[in-house]
């Protein structure tokens, strides 16, 4: 069983509001999206939480009790979040760290965003996961985060988060209604991809070649931003990772399509040095990136459940 923190904030705003539109209005979501993880949490709880009327929604006995818990449940977590940022902004410093593209613009960014004060430096760069872990054990980087784990002795390896790459597609596109594919199929459609020095781009490249086909790129874009948008424009799919393309598969404006192969499902490790002093800057960084409340909570999804939003599915 396992509760995801947005369908718990989502089932408060609509508990507050009294109805599923003004909910998803407050949680900044299409009622579709709202009704499709209304009804994901109702079948994790076993059971429904709400009345629905003409007049609104009223919670069931199993509703109030779920937002009983749920009231303690987000008041710990925004304790913690405070907690972590107080601890963020004692930090000072420079920091260097190497990531592959999914960790970078999925969890790093948003957290640095959350929780970085001015007062420390962060040199931030991008690279292929398998150059990572060795760039670490040179000292070329204090803190490097990657798909996949290392086997070394020099290395202190913990797991960061686990994400899922997914084929983003146009909502009209003639794959957009299919749940899941292999992405040997998806290979002889037309790619919006990164950068040609992109780790992520790496990537697509290498599975097309396992594939034994070859990758039809339509065009490349410098960032995921640019290419999520050339995606709602209909140009063509992207392999992405389901932590960045989440805000448009919760407003519906594109399709994630699950992706069968094995390899789509990716454990994020972060490596720093054994001698790296646990009192020191290193390890306080690394450990507010570790204790992140967004990061944490995908460590505690079910290994190979579908990731699919709501609106992608609705």
């Amino acid at each position: 069983m396992s509760y995801e923190l947005k369908d718990l904030r989502l089932f408060k705003a609509i508990v507050q509001a009294g109805n599923l539109s003004a909910g998803a209005a407050a949680m900044h979501m299409t009622a579709p999206s709202a009704s499709y993880r209304i009804k994901n949490l109702e079948y994790t709880a076993g059971s429904p939480l709400f009345v629905r009327s003409a007049k609104g929604m009223a919670l069931t006995p199993a509703g109030e009790a779920l937002a009983r818990h749920a009231d303690v449940l987000l008041a710990n977590l925004q304790a913690m979040q405070e907690e972590v940022g107080a601890y963020a902004r004692s930090l000072k410093g420079r920091i260097r760290v190497l990531a592959n593209s999914s960790s970078l613009n999925g969890f790093i960014i948003p957290s640095l965003a959350r929780f970085l004060a001015s007062h420390i430096d962060v040199d931030l760069q991008e690279a292929d996961s398998e150059a990572i872990a060795g760039a670490i054990r040179r000292g070329d980087a204090d803190i490097g985060i990657f798909a996949g784990r290392a086997q070394d002795a020099e290395l202190q390896c913990e797991l960061y988060a686990i994400d899922r790459l997914i084929c983003a597609a146009p909502t009209e596109h003639p794959l957009a209604a299919r749940p899941r594919i292999g992405f040997a199929e998806a290979l002889s459609h037309g790619f919006v991809c990164m950068d040609r020095a992109s780790s992520n781009f790496h990537f697509l490249q290498t599975q097309a070649a396992k594939a034994g086909q070859s990758l039809n790129v339509r065009v490349h874009a410098h960032d995921f931003a640019s290419v999520l948008y050339l995606v709602r424009a209909g140009v063509g799919l992207a392999l992405v990772p389901t932590s960045v393309a989440e805000p448009d598969l919760r407003a519906g404006t594109m399709a994630g399509i699950a992706l069968v192969d094995a390899w789509a499902l990716r454990d994020l490790h972060l490596v720093t040095r054994q001698d790296a002093s646990n009192a020191g800057l290193v390890r306080q960084f690394a450990d507010m990136l570790l204790h992140d409340p967004l990061v944490t909570a995908t460590r505690s999804r079910e290994p190979g459940a579908p990731w699919m939003t709501g609106a992608s599915q609705a």
